[in-house]
C-alpha cells in the first residue's frame, strides 16, 4: 500500500510541474506536466525506473527520494511527504526559510492589504510595505525580534493593543504552530531553544504549552497606534502556503468603515519596496 500511494504521489507532481520551471519547453506535449523520460533525466534514472515506482512495483532508496524531489523542485510539505510515504525521515529536519516565488508574488500582488510571511517557527521572513507603514513593529536588539511568539510573549509590541479575547485566540494559535512545528522539525536545534527560552521567560506560554487551549479561530483583532496618535483597528487572518510550509497573515478593515478609510490614507503614504525581507538586524 505505502509503494503505491508512494508512486501515486510522484506521478501527482510529475504531472503537475510546469516545465518551464525545470528549465525544459513547453510546446508540443500532449501530456499535462513532464514525460517520464524527462523526469528520470532530471533526476539521473530511467524512464522505466520511473514507471515502476509509479506503479508502486519497486521501492525507492532515500536517495531516489531526494533527487526526484530535487528534479520536480517540490517544496518541503511535499518533500516530506515523499519522505514519510517511502519511509524516511527528511534529510534534514530544519524549519525551512526560504520564501519562495509563491509567497513573494502575494506580497506583491496585496499592496494595499498590510501583509508578512512567517515560517513555521513564526519568525517573519518578508513583509510588504503596507504592513511596515502600521509602524508598530519596533526593534529590540534581542535574538528572536522578529519572532511572532517571542514578540507576544516575552517582548510586547507598545503599538499593537488586542482585547482579552483576541488575544486570548492569538496565544492559542501560537501555542498550537509551535507545537506542531516542533513535532515536524524535531533536530531544529533553534526552535527548540526558541521554545526553551519562550518557557523560561513566560508563565502564560509555559502555562499554555502544558495544557493547550483549543484553537476556535485564526484570526483576531488589534488596534495599530501610529506615531502620529491615530489608530487603526484591523482583522488578522492566517493562511497557510503549504508547499512551502509557510504562512501568510493578512490585515484588513471592515469594508466601508472608517478603519477601511484610515487604513486607506496610511496605505497611500508608505514607500519602499514592494516586498522587504527581514529576519536581520533590520528590515533589507
Amino acid at each position: 500500500m505505502e509503494r503505491q500511494e508512494f508512486g501515486a504521489a510522484v506521478r501527482q507532481l510529475r504531472e503537475a510541474t510546469d516545465p518551464a520551471t525545470v528549465g525544459l519547453p513547453v510546446g508540443g506535449r500532449r501530456v499535462r506536466g513532464l514525460r517520464r523520460e524527462e523526469l528520470g533525466e532530471l533526476a539521473g534514472m530511467s524512464a522505466d525506473y520511473v514507471r515502476r515506482l509509479e506503479q508502486g512495483r519497486s521501492h525507492p532508496s532515500a536517495g531516489v527520494v531526494n533527487a526526484i524531489a530535487r528534479a520536480l523542485r517540490v517544496g518541503r510539505a511535499d518533500y516530506e511527504r515523499l519522505c514519510a510515504l517511502a519511509g524516511y525521515a527528511a534529510a534534514d529536519g530544519q524549519v525551512p526559510t526560504d520564501l519562495g516565488p509563491g509567497a513573494e508574488r502575494l506580497l506583491e500582488r496585496f499592496s494595499d492589504t498590510p501583509m508578512f510571511v512567517s515560517d513555521a517557527a513564526m519568525n517573519l521572513l518578508a513583509v510588504n510595505s503596507a504592513f511596515m507603514a502600521l509602524e508598530h513593529w519596533d526593534l529590540t536588539g534581542d535574538r528572536w525580534e522578529w519572532n511572532i511568539a517571542w514578540r507576544t510573549f516575552c517582548a510586547p509590541f507598545t503599538a499593537f493593543k488586542q482585547s482579552a479575547a483576541d488575544a486570548t485566540d492569538h496565544e492559542a494559535v501560537l501555542v498550537a504552530s509551535l507545537r506542531s512545528a516542533l513535532l515536524r522539525y524535531p533536530r531544529d536545534a533553534s526552535l527548540a531553544a526558541l521554545v526553551d527560552e519562550l518557557r523560561s521567560r513566560s508563565r502564560v506560554f509555559d502555562t499554555l504549552w502544558r495544557a493547550p487551549r483549543p484553537v476556535e479561530a485564526y484570526e483576531s483583532s488589534a488596534t495599530f497606534v501610529r506615531s502620529d496618535g491615530d489608530s487603526v483597528t484591523l482583522v488578522g487572518n492566517l493562511l497557510a502556503i503549504p508547499g512551502d510550509d509557510l504562512s501568510a497573515l493578512m490585515l484588513t478593515a471592515a469594508p466601508g468603515s472608517a478603519d477601511a478609510a484610515r487604513l486607506a490614507e496610511v496605505v497611500s503614504a508608505a514607500d519602499g519596496p514592494a516586498v522587504i525581507k527581514v529576519g536581520q538586524p533590520g528590515p533589507g
